[in-house]
């Protein structure tokens, strides 16, 4: 028999409780005989923006080395998928913390299922950090995008942030210029790459505890993620750094909507904690 029929390809979305909404995301439990070659080609095949792979596994101890690939490259974390796989785990082994090791570092996720048998999980990533974003990177990624640096919102400046990947971070003034998204593909790839960029995460602001995301994916071969992990993680650490969270805070980010896959985040951020803690639920997605 080979790997190619032995291999369980799991179909989860996340950041939702409706499998036709959240961020769906491939999942492989067991991938220890699997090189990265048919990873990549497993994550074309299904075609999601990640498919996570469980490289090895110790579920007495509940720890799990995993790995993330989008159809065109590996990445090295990934927020939804990391809520799908903790999900799936949680199905299969029991609730409770997790250890996952990843390229970008170790991943603490808490797992809990309700009474209606629906799980979630909530990730913790690895210390946050973000930077004012430079003109030079500022220009390319507008120009790209096709807005203007009047379409932005002068109270959430420009920045990188990180949270296991780099991601560009621009609140736009508007709703209706969030919703109005139509950017060169390819031009805004190749500034992503040129930055080391992992998303450009679109926000604009509701309220001071309510945000609206759009993130473009192109280096990943996909237009636009309902839900990112990742960038919410990151996003948190932005507002840390330039101030927008003075206390111990709960942010809750709408993705996905304008797409017609909506998804709901929840960011916690503790100005004296680095780390910010991101949790969704998910569920299967039938064959």
């Amino acid at each position: 028999m080979t790997t190619e029929t032995r291999t369980e390809i799991l179909r989860y979305s996340a950041f939702t409780t409706d499998p036709a909404a959240g961020n769906p995301a491939g999942v492989v439990l067991d991938a220890t005989a699997i090189d990265a070659e048919r990873m990549l080609a497993i994550a074309a095949e299904v075609g999601y923006s990640e498919t996570a792979f469980v490289t090895a596994r110790d579920d007495r101890q509940r720890r799990f080395q995993v790995r993330y690939f989008s159809p065109l490259t590996e990445v090295p974390f990934c927020g939804h998928a990391t809520v799908a796989t903790a999900v799936a785990l949680a199905e299969r082994i029991g609730a409770g913390d997790l250890l996952f090791d990843t390229a970008a570092g170790e991943i603490r996720v808490a797992t809990v299922i309700d009474a209606e048998g629906v799980a979630q999980a909530e990730l913790t990533s690895v210390p946050t950090r973000s930077r004012p974003a430079g003109d030079e990177e500022l220009d390319a990624a507008l120009g790209a995008l096709g807005w203007a640096r009047a379409d932005l919102d002068p109270a959430l400046p420009p920045h990188v942030a990180f949270g296991g990947v780099e991601h560009l971070v621009l609140a736009a003034a508007t709703r209706a210029r969030l919703a109005d998204l139509d950017y060169d593909f390819d031009g805004l790839a190749a500034v992503m790459r040129t930055h080391g960029w992992t998303t450009v995460q679109l926000l604009w602001r509701e309220s001071a505890d309510r945000y609206h995301a759009r993130d473009p994916f192109p280096i990943g071969g996909v237009v636009e993620d309902p839900a990112t992990g990742a960038a919410a993680a990151a996003f948190g650490g932005y507002l840390r750094a330039i101030g927008e969270v003075r206390e111990p805070a709960t942010i809750r980010v709408r993705q996905g909507e304008d797409m017609g896959r909506p998804s709901e985040l929840t960011v916690t951020v503790d100005p004296a904690d680095a780390r910010v803690r991101v949790a969704g639920r998910a569920v299967p997605i039938a064959d």
